[in-house]
């Protein structure tokens, strides 16, 4: 099974504690770490931005982030959010064997 980690920014913690607990307990993703007060600077519009932010780290299979990334987009308030996602070459067995675990689609 592939796990993959999968980043996000949020407006502010609140809604990033939202939809980062709801895409858990759906099974969207086995665990996300909250990083409040980013820092962001980055171009929008032509112009260069600054804004603080929550970051979030989804982890998750390759099986579910269509799910992921969709349940994601639908509730993101962002224009265009941050979504990136990048494959785990390597990690410890038992932790990706739990994320496996805990994004198992439900009969």
């Amino acid at each position: 099974m592939e796990v993959l980690v999968v980043t996000c920014t949020f407006p502010d913690h609140e809604i990033g504690w939202r939809i980062s607990r709801a895409a858990v307990e759906n099974g969207l993703a086995a665990c996300a770490t909250l990083i409040p007060e980013a820092k962001s600077i980055y171009r929008w519009k032509g112009r260069i931005e600054t804004a603080n932010e929550t970051a979030a780290c989804f982890k998750t299979t390759r099986d579910r982030f269509e799910a992921l990334r969709t349940f994601i987009l639908k509730e993101h308030p962002y224009e265009v959010p941050e979504l990136v996602a990048w494959t785990v070459s390597d990690g410890s067995p038992e932790y990706l064997a739990w994320v496996e675990a805990s994004t198992r689609r439900r009969k």
